[in-house]
């Protein structure tokens, strides 16, 4: 999950839905406002120049950076001020079945998260039960992880653990390989530090992949293509299943419901203003309404 500020935000839809790629964001990034040979004003990039002049011809071809030559020299100059745009990452790992097995197979994975420090914080999402959280299912996971219990039918979430907030602006540590013995072993694991600059370009890459991807929508997992499906208004348009009689969660709308009913061909077939079907009308709706909110 990534906060924004709403305005960089903003800014951000100059340079298109597509992500910016590290390349990419090297060239946007540093490219200045008045022509410029390109070697003298984008910072060293570590790796062959020839590598840099193709990220500049794709940031052209997309109509991010422009471009000219002055005899054998390519010129750059900004057409925008690449934002900055993200206030915090939040990692969640989605797991509604974990039990005591599950979470020490995930323990190794949420240590090096921790370690790294990419994300500001470090999240579990676990299937609220009756009973509440045991210690002993949690005692592999690290105490700067948080844990959240979510109903997915009641639509609500209760933190069980708080997590402590990462130093994002600090180096990081990346552990390369554990000892046998797993992520408790005492036996030295092998390790490398990971500079704070490093970690910052990694975390702007991680921001441009989410901002490609969007904001996520029920449609996506959902089948409004039902015939039991509607859309009901409440703020906000929300799913409806008419055959459960309330709002059915992601899990429950799917082919494999039993109450699933394809839409009859005849109401595919009639015109404006659901030319295509309930169901598709639906998600040209939302679809249409999440290009805006981008």
């Amino acid at each position: 999950m990534i906060e924004c500020d709403p305005d960089e935000l903003g800014e951000r839809a100059a340079f298109g839905q597509e992500r910016l790629d590290g390349d990419l964001l090297d060239v946007v990034r540093y490219a200045p406002a008045e022509w410029a040979y390109y070697r003298e004003a984008l910072p060293d990039p570590g790796y062959p120049w020839r590598y840099v002049r193709e990220s500049i011809h794709r940031a052209d071809d997309r109509g991010i950076l422009e471009t000219r030559r002055r005899g054998n020299r390519i010129e750059i100059r900004r057409r925008f001020s690449y934002p900055d745009w993200v206030e915090r990452i939040v990692a969640i790992e989605n797991k509604p079945d974990l039990d005591a097995s599950a979470a020490r197979a995930l323990s190794d994975q949420l240590e090096r998260d921790v370690a790294m420090g990419l994300a500001d914080e470090v999240w579990i999402a676990i299937e609220a039960d009756d009973d509440r959280v045991s210690a002993a299912l949690f005692e592999d996971v690290p105490v700067e992880a948080g844990i959240v219990e979510v109903d997915s039918t009641a639509l609500t979430a209760d933190v069980a653990w708080y997590p402590r907030t990462l130093a994002v602006d600090r180096p990081g540590t990346r552990i390369l390989e554990r000892p046998d013995g797993g992520a408790h072993d005492a036996s030295a694991a092998q390790f490398e530090y990971v500079e704070a600059s490093e970690k910052r370009e990694r975390r702007l890459e991680i921001a441009e992949r989410a901002y490609e991807r969007g904001w996520r929508s029920y449609v996506d997992t959902m089948r409004p293509d039902c015939r039991h499906f509607e859309g009901r208004t409440d703020g906000q348009l929300l799913p409806y299943c008419r055959a459960k009689g309330r709002q059915p969660t992601a899990r429950e709308c799917a082919g494999s419901c039993p109450a699933f009913e394809p839409e009859p061909p005849t109401w595919r077939t009639r015109g404006w203003p659901i030319e295509g079907g309930p169901g598709a009308r639906i998600k040209q709706i939302l679809a249409d309404r999440r290009e805006r909110r981008r």
